[in-house]
């Protein structure tokens, strides 16, 4: 509608008003409805926008009512048709046309001022919109930001400090959003004396529009900045994947250097392993050329002695006879080099013999009055662990390098032949007789020779302890019995049990020991099994017996 109205169509169609009773009715009702226009502060956007739609509502239906009464009146009020006011139609007319005519102007302001209010009120619904509209973007923006701190948060423990500051700025914007809703409140509060403040309103949007382009700036920013950091980060996890290459690389580097210096373990060890056997070949040998040119040393120094006591007479059957009995020691040193490389260590068959002393303990033997005789004790293991575990024992032993260590171990020794010295003890004199691998060196006369008297001289309740290699062992039997080739030949348990017993031993046993290795041993079958018992077995057994 143009803010200009035609006054000759307004005087031909519109009968005339009352523009001072219009406005007093209008200012009335504004002035009734004051009191339900509340302040947008402490109440929710949504109410707030409501209640301020209603208000201008309420505004333009008043506009409307005091448009119709604007117009030029065109018929006579029904009102005053009583009497005493009634008068022709006529006269009704020219007044009519009177009253137009006066209150031209006065219309034409009215209409003036009608078309203003409703273009203050149209721009106030077009305002009310734009908050709506910036109020649903800035809250979209807002949750999008959250939402986006959010992911960071989960991705990015290690900033949590920046993003508690970007919090605290968050928060600063909340507050300042709050302040703006203030703001939004006391317009809205303005709006109601919408005729006085129109031009403040439209300044305070207008500020307002420029505050809100200037938070659309802002939040452009802060997305180009969030955009940075994550290109910052972005960085930070390429050049973490390059340490993590580096390091991966640094280990395999590290696991061969690792892997070198095991090798090189490894043959040093084969180095200290060949320098040890080479120390103690060295040893042996060095032990037995010790030995055997000692041996030598003593024969040619009693032959010397001999030669220089009967020159330069003959020698008799007497002395020849000395000269032959030497001869059976040229031997002793390698027989001991022998031991030492087929035996086994020192420490080795200390620890198996340790079998046998609960049978001493058992047969309460082993004190001065009851002693144990060791036949063949070579290099005095059983002699030392006897003494050790503080039980009377003495050796016998034709080897005079074994005898001469077992003396320089401080062990009791007598070089003498086996079958002599038992024959010259007398009966019940002794608590044990034991022998560890002497036995398969006699011949069987003398073996039994030696039951006989062994039986004699033992105490009642004496015990007897005899080991030998075990020939029920394929291998034993066949094999390995015959590496000592000082042995005469292999004696089955059995056999050596009946001769025990033929003698008059009591409660004869034979227990069997040291069998190969677990790890050589097959799995499986029956067969299997009788096979390991035949090839991996024990190697040797011990005939017990006791005297009654």
């Amino acid at each position: 509608m143009s803010p200009f109205f035609n006054v000759t169509m307004i005087n031909s169609n519109n009968p005339e008003i009352n523009v001072d009773k219009l406005m007093e009715k209008i200012s009335q009702e504004v002035a009734n409805r004051k009191d339900k226009f509340q302040p947008l502060e402490n109440k929710n956007e949504d109410a707030d926008i409501s209640s301020l739609l209603s208000n201008i509502s309420y505004i333009e239906s008043l506009l409307i009512n005091a448009e119709s009464r604007a117009y030029a009146r065109t018929k006579w009020p029904d009102k005053l048709n009583r009497v005493p006011f009634t008068l022709n139609s006529k006269l009704q007319k020219i007044i009519l046309k009177v009253i137009n005519f006066f209150f031209k102007d006065q219309r034409e302001v009215n209409f003036n001022l009608i078309f203003s209010l409703k273009e203050s009120v149209k721009l106030n619904r077009q305002l009310i919109e734009r908050i709506k509209s910036l109020n649903t973007q800035m809250d979209e923006r807002l949750g999008a930001v959250d939402a986006y701190f959010q992911g960071m948060d989960e991705r990015l423990g290690a900033v949590d400090i920046h993003f508690l500051r970007m919090d605290e700025r968050l928060s600063a914007m909340n507050t300042h959003c709050q302040k703006l809703d203030e703001h939004l409140s006391t317009m809205n509060t303005h709006c109601q004396e919408l005729d006085e403040h129109l031009g403040a309103v439209n300044t305070r949007f207008q500020g307002m529009d420029e505050r809100l382009g200037a938070m659309d700036t802002h939040f452009q920013g802060m997305d180009e900045r969030l955009g940075a950091v994550n290109t910052h980060f972005q960085g930070m996890d390429e050049r973490l994947g390059a340490v993590d290459i580096h390091f991966l690389r640094m280990d395999e580097r590290l696991g061969k250097v690792d892997k070198n210096i095991q090798e090189l373990h490894e043959r040093l060890g084969a180095v200290d392993t060949r320098f040890q056997e080479m120390d103690k070949r060295h040893i042996r040998n060095d032990s037995y050329l010790k030995h055997d040119l000692m041996q030598q040393k003593r024969l040619i120094s009693l032959f010397l002695e001999e030669a220089q006591r009967r020159l330069p007479e003959p020698f008799n059957q007497e002395q020849l006879q000395t000269f032959v009995s030497e001869d059976r020691h040229l031997l002793d040193a390698f027989y001991v080099a022998f031991e030492d490389q087929f035996r086994g260590s020192h420490e080795d068959i200390l620890n198996r013999l340790k079998v046998y002393l609960p049978l001493i303990e058992e047969a309460k033997i082993g004190t001065p009055n009851s002693s144990i005789l060791d036949v063949g004790c070579g290099r005095g293991e059983w002699l030392k662990l006897l003494q050790d575990s503080g039980y009377t024992a003495k050796g016998l032993d034709i080897n005079r390098v074994m005898l001469e260590q077992c003396r320089s171990s401080g062990l009791d020794v007598i070089e003498a032949d086996v079958i002599a010295y038992v024959q010259s003890l007398p009966d019940n004199s002794l608590g044990a007789v034991t022998g560890f691998h002497i036995i398969e060196h006699l011949t069987f006369p003398v073996l039994m020779k030696l039951f006989s008297e062994v039986v004699r001289i033992l105490k009642p309740g004496g015990l007897v302890i005899f080991e030998t290699p075990n020939p029920d062992n394929v291998l034993v039997g066949s094999n390995t019995f015959y590496t000592d080739p000082t042995h005469r030949n292999p004696l089955p348990s059995s056999m050596i049990e009946f001769v025990a017993e033929s003698y008059g031993l009591c409660r004869v046993t034979s227990i069997k020991l040291h069998p190969y290795p677990a790890q050589l041993r097959l799995a499986g079958s029956e067969v299997a099994e009788r096979f390991n018992d035949y090839f991996y077995g024990p190697q040797d057994y011990a005939v017990i017996g006791f005297k009654p």
